[in-house]
């Protein structure tokens, strides 16, 4: 990410805390990385391989690259003769015999091989965190109803966005607020994914954070219970206006924003708010469908890999939506929420209020192994119809506005929302 990107100077971060020196993590050679504007959710293209046909694919490319090339392989003789001597040394010098997981080790050495790529977003999966993963993707979980991301200034875990109706709510978290400790333990350096193991849990159990906020250290006490995310949330405001948020793009996002999108036009609104504030991404498959239902004929994000292989996804224009369009961002909207906005921006069917969106422009893709587990691995860049990516830049609002936390914690006014409303009014 550049440092420089706006993300970075967004409203609501407060005056950050000061992070102690931290012990040793375990495995931190092998599994620090920054999981960024992924939150709970993924940008998963789809599973295009699996099993037997997965490593004959892999194994083609890699032979037709060393030929030009000449590379090398990270599975050689020298390395299985070194892994063999580490190996050696911890079964013979190892001081407790009883705390050596052999499967552990191995898991932690195909996790490492994944994060030596310095890539943030491409991670390993075991068997029991593929099988997790996989469920949160259909909208059900345990835990506090809060969606999690990593604060690039401070490396903390912070809340992009609450759930309304759910124990994060009722215990008075806010989206903003940093995660400084999980049950004790602080969260910088952690990896998100394991952010978010601490934070889920049984049902009926409670989990304590140190939050902090506005320059203050807060402790909470948040019970976990089954969380039925809703991704969709829409009503119709005064003066006729029609208002749709989308907090991810998950599997049944699709049917609830068709479901939203009905009923505004039966309600003949007289236009279309909507707000993709701190919405943290998710399935490409996803974004696109909705897309379909609003933007003209066209190109709606094309892809690219290192190769230069090109796949586009396109609308037909036949649902392009006949009425005025506001779109809200903020610095936690990020990838298929950006690829969204970018399109509205650039066929200009709509006008962008908030801040400067997060800046993730790459594709993920979910790899399904043999044996149960996968990988996440970043395989290409995204662009707009316009052809910019904003990986590490963002998508610039058209109309500037900053959010007022004081206002809408203390008197329950979005000035964002205000805005957006003025605008349509214009």
């Amino acid at each position: 990410m550049n440092p420089n990107n706006n993300y970075y100077h967004m409203n609501n971060i407060p005056p950050q805390p000061p992070i102690p020196p931290q012990p040793p993590h375990k495995g931190s050679n092998f599994l620090l990385g920054i999981l960024l504007g992924v939150a709970t959710t993924l940008l998963v293209v789809g599973f295009a391989f699996a099993g037997t046909k997965f490593y004959e694919a892999v194994e083609s490319r890699k032979a037709s690259e060393r030929k030009k090339s000449n590379a090398g392989t990270v599975v050689s003789e020298e390395t299985e003769k070194k892994l063999s001597a580490i190996e050696d040394v911890i079964e013979e010098y190892y001081y407790q015999d009883a705390d050596i997981d052999v499967d552990a080790m191995t898991e932690g050495m195909y996790a490492g091989m994944v994060s030596a790529l310095g890539d943030p977003y491409s991670v390993y999966y075991t068997e029991e965190e593929w099988e997790e993963l996989m469920r949160d993707t259909e909208g059900i979980y345990y835990g506090i109803g809060a969606y999690l991301m990593i604060d690039q200034t401070t490396k903390l875990g912070k809340i992009s966005g609450v759930i309304e109706n759910t124990p994060a709510q009722e215990a008075g978290l806010r989206e903003n607020d940093l995660l400084y400790e999980v049950d004790g333990e602080s969260t910088a350096g952690m990896e998100l994914s394991e952010i978010v193991s601490r934070v889920k849990g049984e049902e009926g159990t409670t989990v304590h954070f140190t939050i902090y906020r506005d320059g203050d250290y807060l402790e909470v006490d948040v019970e976990r219970r089954k969380i039925e995310a809703p991704t969709v949330k829409y009503e119709i405001l005064k003066n006729n206006i029609g208002y749709i948020q989308i907090t991810e793009f998950d599997d049944v996002t699709t049917d609830q924003f068709t479901e939203a999108l009905a009923v505004v036009k039966g309600a003949h609104a007289k236009g279309l708010i909507l707000d993709l504030r701190g919405n943290p991404g998710g399935s490409l498959n996803v974004v696109v469908d909705i897309a379909r239902q609003i933007l003209p004929k066209g190109l709606i994000v094309y892809t690219e890999d290192k190769y230069g292989e090109r796949e586009e996804y396109n609308c037909d224009g036949a649902r392009q939506l006949d009425m005025p369009l506001v779109v809200l961002v903020n610095g936690n909207s990020a990838s298929a929420s950006e690829i969204l906005a970018g399109a509205v921006k650039d066929y200009k069917i709509g006008t962008l209020v908030g801040t400067t969106t997060f800046g993730k422009g790459i594709v993920q893709r979910i790899l399904p192994l043999t044996d149960g587990t996968a990988l996440k691995l970043t395989i290409s860049a995204y662009y707009t119809p316009n052809g910019n990516n904003i990986h590490g830049v963002g998508v610039e609002p058209d109309v500037v506005c900053e959010f007022d936390s004081d206002a809408y914690y203390d008197e329950g006014v979005d000035n964002q929302l205000q805005k957006a409303i003025e605008v349509l009014g214009e």
